[in-house]
């Protein structure tokens, strides 16, 4: 048996010598000879088969790109496994490598028969922003395990509407007009969105420019138009609202505005009246102009007519915020009697851009200025005393006013009146000058009042005599002091301070007369006896001596 063995085994090796290459040809034949002493020393074995390529896997695609995904969301893209080759393939992993990245609907082990395939699906759900890569590694049994599928995808933010600006303030616009503001939409996430829709509230707010519905990829940006148009005065506020796919699927942009009326000035007084107004003379009166509107009033032009009529304190152009004021004077300066009416006209760009304000006045024919007495005489008057003299100013036809006096003397003063005086006709005023003469002897002097009168100036004569002063004594006595060892008297005066001896010398007699007194000056006296040693007595009861003028 061992010889039969060998001589097998031999020929196997011979038969598979003459068999064909496995690598090369996939179909064969061949016969397994046996040489025995047995009853069938020659046995012939038939041999077949087939050779075939190893299993191998591909893929489809063989790589995977997912592109721009956004965080929270997630994309899934179809790969195919082929079995190539000619065994089967069993595969027992699919390995995924890569934040983000999965399959399903494979499920394993697998086994694919040649040209067999198997389709599943790999899903992208990035949790952050940024580019993420992976892989997908299948392990089988194949020739080519373990099969790597690249994987690549980028997270992105979701889109998202910011606006510019966050609100809109249309401020203050005028009833019956409109103002227009841009709004600018910019997608700041990281994928596209869309508008689908846009609405605003709030009276007298419209939208414009903006045609829906709207994609706008990152970072894109579309402008449009908002409107305020008011129909009423107030303030008025509402939303434009954008609705969108966005993260902020709705945005709320707050509008505001205030509806005012238009400017419109107003006089008061709405006419002025300056009654009588002597001719020469000028009358003001007081004009305020006030924007009683809700917008801005610039005055351009104020135009006067009518004789004698001016404004004053106007510059012009002046502009007036709502109820904003200003105030000016209206003069009328008549150079004739007579009736006169004229008419005030500011321009403005106001609702009511003219308006009138009437003007009216008489001119009244001067009045006379009359003084009494013509002529004002003093007689003597002692030198640096003052004599004060009364006098007159009477206005006839018309009332006069006196804008002022002045004597060119300066030995006559004038008193008792002020400046300006308007003195009625038919009226008088007085008034006083005051003659202190400086020096002897007769002077002259003239009173000037200077005023509207048709006579002005007009003029009052002023006479007076300065006279030297008459001397002035005191004399004094009492009774001789009953004390022993008197030698004589002290005389002690008081006159607006304390007493002062007014003796240079003791007086050795009872009388003294004091030659240094002054006119109209009252003075106090006291007498002291002195002894032999120069002690003084206390004083003597007061005496008064008041000393006449002049």
């Amino acid at each position: 048996r061992r010889v039969g063995r060998r001589r097998w085994a031999d020929a196997a090796r011979a038969a598979a010598v003459d068999s064909p290459d496995l690598a090369s040809q996939r179909l064969g034949t061949g016969s397994v000879a046996i040489t025995s002493d047995g009853a069938n020393p020659n046995l012939n074995i038939a041999l077949s088969g087939t050779g075939v390529t190893a299993g191998a896997l591909s893929a489809n695609p063989t790589s995977l790109s997912f592109g721009n995904v956004q965080v929270g969301g997630n994309a899934s893209l179809s790969e195919t496994l082929t079995n190539t080759g000619g065994a089967n393939v069993t595969i027992s992993q699919a390995n995924v490598t890569g934040a983000g990245y999965s399959i399903t609907g494979l499920a394993l082990p697998a086994t694919l028969t040649p040209n067999q395939t198997v389709t599943f699906n790999v899903k992208f759900a990035p949790a952050a922003a940024g580019a993420v890569s992976g892989n997908l590694a299948i392990v089988s049994d194949a020739s080519n395990s373990p099969l790597n599928i690249a994987l690549s995808g980028t997270g992105v933010t979701q889109g998202q509407i910011t606006p510019n600006p966050t609100s809109l303030s249309f401020g203050s616009v005028t009833v019956g007009s409109n103002k227009t503001l841009s709004e600018t939409l910019t997608n700041s996430g990281g994928s596209s969105l869309t508008i689908s829709a846009a609405s605003v509230t709030g009276a007298g707010f419209t939208i414009s420019g903006l045609a829906l519905p709207l994609t706008l990829t990152a970072g894109q940006s579309t402008t449009f138009s908002v409107k305020f148009a008011p129909t009423a005065a107030g303030t008025v506020s509402g939303n434009v609202t954008i609705t969108s796919n966005g993260a902020n699927p709705t945005l709320n942009i707050p509008v505001s505005g205030t509806g005012v009326t238009p400017g419109t000035l107003s006089a008061n007084p709405t006419s002025l009246s300056f009654g009588s107004v002597q001719v020469g003379n000028t009358a003001s009166l007081s004009e305020t102009l006030t924007n009683t509107g809700g917008t801005a009033v610039t005055i351009s032009q104020a135009n006067v007519t009518g004789a004698g009529f001016s404004i004053t304190g106007l510059t012009l152009p002046t502009t007036l915020n709502a109820a904003q004021s200003v105030t000016f004077t209206v003069k009328f300066a008549p150079t004739s009697a007579g009736a006169v009416t004229g008419n005030l006209a500011i321009l403005s760009d106001a609702s009511n851009s003219t308006l009138n304000i009437a003007l009216s006045g008489t001119g009244a024919a001067a009045g006379q200025l009359s003084v009494s007495p013509g002529t004002l005489s003093f007689g003597n008057v002692v030198i640096g005393v003052g004599l004060p003299l009364p006098g007159s100013l009477t206005a006839t036809g018309a009332s006069v006013t006196v804008t002022s006096g002045s004597s060119n003397s300066s030995e006559f003063v004038l008193s008792g009146i002020t400046f300006p005086k308007t003195i009625a006709a038919g009226q008088s005023a007085s008034f006083t000058v005051t003659f202190t003469p400086n020096a002897s002897g007769a002077t002259s002097a003239s009173l000037t009042f200077s005023s509207n009168a048709s006579n002005s100036p007009t003029v009052e004569t002023l006479t007076g005599t300065g006279q030297a002063p008459q001397p002035h004594s005191v004399d004094l006595s009492w009774t001789a002091s009953q004390s022993p060892g008197v030698v004589g008297y002290n005389i002690y005066r008081l006159a607006g301070g304390p007493y002062s001896k007014v003796n240079s010398t003791l007086n050795a007699d009872t009388t003294y007369t004091d030659t240094t007194v002054t006119a109209g000056q009252t003075y106090f006296y006291v007498a002291k006896a002195v002894d032999a040693n120069d002690v003084e007595s206390g004083p003597s009861n007061e005496v008064q001596a008041v000393i006449p003028t002049p």
